[in-house]
């Protein structure tokens, strides 16, 4: 298969041979640093947090690192790559929704220029910078021949202004997608810097092509006296459902027992693993009542849960190929890689969706019709096939917890994390740790790793002063002084974490708070907010205080008192 479409850029090959006469061995001994983040990835689709997909690759950077039970993401794609980024809040950095403009300082659709990202600050400290994959923060305005554009039939030489590239928020290189999604064999709004790519090569597959790039580069960088800082952005497993051939064919078989059986097999590996030490009744129950034994689907269904593992697979080779280039180069054990998910798996049906619109192929560059299955009539996994899994197989997913990705509960925000530096952790090596964290403090971390600075102007603008904090005492002790809260808000879905485990969650705009004591109930399974309303009064407050400091406040179509309209007015 040729998925390598390009050669390295020049400027990084002049930058690697640049460098010979270093003769391997670098002065600069600060870490490099390795963000590899998938997409739509379940809490369980992890062989290592109890999956039945076959991950060797990432089980074995967990057995020679530590996995966290405990962190947390932004619920969306979008969000969680803003905070992630910047060390703030995803509403501070600007995009508190989707990529589009709502007007309101907490909901531009693009990062603002009153954050930095964590490019532009370690570049500022000497690292290389790169980014491999899928960017998703920048504002992607609908054209008028928008479905054309998608099949590849017209062009356009930008897919968004230019300054919200990543190549102009810090980073040295990018190879990747500026939109969120994308069709794995030909995708739209591929870019190498900001050069559009029009054509990649027959037998061409994102995922191995963004692993292929990101081996080449680690190898490049082995040259250089310089620490890097890679940021590789999967869009895999993201709908749509797009894989191999022979990636599906190793799981044809596996899903045909049903979503029960899987989900139950998962929890009872989960419990094998220790995920959660110390408890031992922490399956939340199935969302759905029928039973696979009456799915007049089964046959589509198991096969969407097979490309979806196909998907996993893939990725996780790729990252094998990554974490061999480091190896034999000998940058392995001074490299920290972390691995997360964007969100919980989705249960969208984007079979459902209109087809040629906002990010959604109706047609290959070819003109051959892609077909969204409706009424599961066509079976997923050709580039023809445009179709994603669904609540179902989301629940098991996600798995044990309740619900999915956009949610507040934990099957939206709680993420399986890695943690690999064998010159760096010292505590939990192969284990478990049950530290809060969340995507906003890797910024932090990563400064913390470079001895950079995190200024308080950045190009002539203000910067927000950064909320997240450093992960470096729990590798190095175990143990760090974390956040007090975790706010949370996506879409009017809101919760609050507080540092003591307790946990409000308010499904929409209309619902009451829920509260759940995390420590005793992982899975939110005892709404306890009848039980200790002083406590949930005391949460409410401290949540309405965030949400207003950190730029939740004003949101789209807020409602407001007779007393705030008349103070607005004043």
């Amino acid at each position: 298969m040729n998925s390598k479409a390009f050669l390295l850029p020049a400027a990084l090959m002049i930058a690697g041979n640049s460098v010979a006469n270093a003769k391997g061995k670098k002065t600069d001994k600060r870490p490099n640093i390795l963000v590899i983040l998938a997409d739509d990835l379940g809490y369980s689709d992890l062989g290592c947090y109890g999956s039945e997909i076959h991950t060797p690759n990432l089980d074995k950077l967990a057995q020679q690192g530590v996995r966290f039970n405990h962190f947390y993401n932004a619920s969306r794609s979008c969000p969680t790559r803003a905070s992630l980024l910047t060390g703030l809040y995803q509403h501070q950095a600007g995009i508190g929704r989707m990529t589009f403009d709502d007007n309101l300082p907490g909901y531009r659709g693009t990062l603002s220029r009153n954050a930095v990202t964590i490019a532009e600050v370690l570049k500022e400290s000497g690292y290389t910078t790169s980014m491999i994959g899928k960017w998703h923060v920048a504002e992607t305005p609908l054209r008028k021949d928008q479905r054309e554009w998608l099949a590849h039939h017209v062009y356009h030489d930008t897919y968004s202004d230019l300054c919200h590239y990543p190549v102009n928020r810090g980073f040295d290189s990018h190879y990747g997608t500026i939109y969120g999604v994308v069709d794995y064999f030909d995708p739209f709004s591929l870019v190498e810097g900001e050069v559009p790519v029009k054509e990649v090569p027959e037998g061409y597959y994102i995922t191995q092509a963004l692993s292929d790039r990101a081996a080449e580069e680690v190898t490049e960088y082995a040259k250089d006296d310089k620490p890097f800082f890679m940021y590789l952005a999967y869009t895999a497993p993201h709908w749509p459902l797009h894989a191999l051939p022979e990636d599906i064919e190793k799981y044809k078989d596996t899903y045909k027992v049903g979503w029960e059986a899987i989900r139950n097999a998962r929890y009872e590996r989960q419990k094998q693993l220790g995920i959660f030490p110390g408890m031992d009744d922490f399956l939340s129950e199935r969302q759905f009542k029928d039973r696979w034994e009456d799915n007049v689907h089964a046959e589509w269904d198991a096969r969407a849960m097979a490309v979806h593992a196909a998907m996993i697979d893939r990725m996780d080779r790729g990252i094998g190929q990554v974490v061999d280039a480091l190896e034999k180069t000998g940058q392995l054990d001074n490299t920290l890689i972390l691995f997360l998910s964007d969100n919980g798996c989705s249960n969208e049906n984007c079979q459902n969706y209109s087809p040629g619109e906002n990010d959604r192929p109706d047609m290959t560059r070819k003109g051959e019709k892609m077909v969204y299955p409706h009424n599961k009539e066509v079976l997923p996994g050709p580039q023809t096939t445009y179709a994603s899994l669904g609540a179902r197989w989301a629940n098991v997913a996600n798995t044990p917890f309740r619900f999915w990705k956009a949610k507040s509960y934990e099957g939206g925000i709680c993420t399986p994390m890695i943690a690999h530096w064998p010159k760096g952790i010292k505590k939990n090596v192969g284990g478990m740790t049950s530290e809060i964290g969340h995507v906003m403090d890797i910024m932090a971390t990563c400064i913390d790793m470079a001895g950079a600075t995190y200024p308080t102007k950045y190009k002539g603008n203000d910067i927000t002063p950064m909320e997240g904090k450093s992960l470096l005492p729990v590798f190095k002790t175990g143990h760090r002084e974390g956040h007090d809260y975790l706010g949370f808000e996506h879409f009017n879905e809101r919760a609050f974490l507080s540092k003591d485990g307790w946990k409000l969650v308010r499904p929409d705009e209309n619902a009451k708070w829920e509260l759940y004591n995390l420590n005793e109930d992982r899975s939110e399974q005892y709404n306890l907010a009848d039980k200790y309303p002083g406590k949930m009064s005391e949460m409410v407050n401290a949540y309405e205080a965030w949400a207003k400091r950190c730029m939740v406040e004003p949101y789209p179509g807020q409602k407001r008192n007779k007393n705030s309209v008349k103070r607005m007015e004043e």
